[in-house]
């Protein structure tokens, strides 16, 4: 069985020395994962052991088949030392991305290679656990067809919308279970019977941002997703902030207007009632309404019911002055909020990722503007805007990453 997997009860029989020596191999497994192959020197000087006991353990994880040799590394004097890495094929995630209208799931490998590719299955998330059986189903058939030994599946990592406690391994607004009952992530866990972690869907795409995105390198970023409604993923000296009970980032909720309209939390003038898709077609259907002349019509057949985010992109795409300017709006109410996140938290990088990101300049624009009004000029200059580039598949990296994030903490705590 791969190191990565053990069992808490095999890892318990061992006894200090044979603890200690697991826990620094499973550390210098993340250390190869993460970072790509190094040599002997390198390793040693990661974890401050000796030439000797890191080459001990290094045979020993090309004994188990973890670890092979990838070449040499470049000197400009004497001999090219060797670099070792991650054999390919010796561990694989499986990364689930549960949506609103359906669910995505692949398998990867620990080059982080796409083996299945990225398979869309119609089942919508639920607010009880009706969806669950549907899901393991599917992502159950995915791992058979893949052809992987399944001891070598380290992890599954799934993301999703709602609030989601992952220390608890809860969502308290999906798959809901009674609060005296074993958490989601422990069901999972007994169904797949391996290690399972949950994560809310932009605190993932947060970490899928600094494993493979733009915020590789950096330490202090927002994520800020930009959809229906409004997420974020923060982090701060490069561990993701979770608050409490694993709820921070709730930005969409942060009270904006005065005696504005009713959001569906419950209060009144939230962000999400002036900065979010679900605002930008409220906007546009109201405009269309009192008449206004627009492409919308057009490209909506007169029916408001088809008015969404995209078609007002669309439409400001073609030149449409109205779709523009309510675009603009939006951006200026989004740049608001995140004026008061820059004042806060003082992030070196902005990323901005979800359907309305797609507006580009539409609304990048009007938020660098709205973070010139509202912040102090020391912060907002050391605050880049940007625009994810990793896509549509950001949602599968971040399962990727969240079990990155948490199996080699989890490995490492076994006593």
């Amino acid at each position: 069985m791969s190191t990565i997997v053990l069992k808490e009860a095999y890892v318990s029989k061992l006894d200090n020395v044979g603890k200690k020596k697991y826990t620094q191999k499973i550390r210098i497994i993340k250390d190869l994962y993460v970072g790509g192959p190094k040599t002997n020197f390198e390793i040693c000087k990661d974890f401050n052991i000796s030439a000797p006991t890191c080459t001990g353990l290094m045979n020993e994880l090309i004994d188990e088949n973890l670890v092979e040799k990838k070449g040499r590394a470049k000197s400009e004097v004497g001999r090219q030392p060797d670099l070792f890495g991650l054999k390919t094929g010796s561990l694989y995630v499986l990364s689930i991305a549960v949506g609103k209208f359906n669910t995505k799931m692949a398998i990867f490998d620990n080059d982080n290679r796409n083996l299945t590719g990225i398979k869309t299955i119609p089942i919508p998330i639920s607010k009880d656990l009706s969806a669950i059986d549907s899901i393991y189903k599917f992502a159950e058939e995915l791992i058979e067809d893949s052809k992987i030994d399944r001891k070598k599946l380290m992890g599954i990592g799934i993301n999703m919308p709602g609030l989601v406690d992952s220390e608890e391994g809860r969502n308290h607004t999906y798959f809901k279970t009674d609060p005296k009952s074993p958490p989601l992530q422990e069901l999972l866990r007994e169904k797949f019977g391996s290690p399972v972690f949950i994560q809310n869907d932009v605190k993932s795409a947060a970490l899928a941002e600094y494993r493979f995105g733009l915020a590789q390198g950096k330490k202090d970023v927002l994520v800020i997703s930009l959809d229906w409604g409004i997420g974020l993923g923060i982090l701060m000296n490069g561990k993701l902030l979770t608050g409490t009970k694993g709820f921070a980032g709730e930005m969409g909720h942060i009270p904006l207007i005065n005696e504005g309209a009713l959001c569906y939390c419950g209060k009144q003038g939230c962000l999400e009632t002036v900065g979010s898709g679900i605002a930008l077609a409220k906007m546009a259907k109201e405009g269309l309404q009192s008449g206004q002349d627009s492409l919308l019509n057009q490209l909506s057949d007169q029916e408001l019911d088809k008015i969404v985010p995209q078609l007002v992109i669309d439409a400001a795409n073609k030149g449409d002055q109205y779709a523009i300017n309510i675009l603009y709006k939006t951006g200026l109410n989004l740049g608001k909020g995140i004026g008061i996140l820059i004042q806060l938290l003082n992030p070196e990088l902005i990323i901005l990722g979800g359907k309305i990101a797609k507006a580009k300049e539409y609304i990048t624009t009007p938020i660098t503007q709205s973070i010139n009004e509202y912040c102090m000029e020391q912060l907002r200059e050391h605050a880049q805007v940007a625009l994810s580039t990793l896509g549509e598949d950001v949602d599968i990296l971040g399962s990727i990453a969240v079990v990155m994030e948490n199996i080699f903490k989890e490995q490492t705590e076994i006593e």
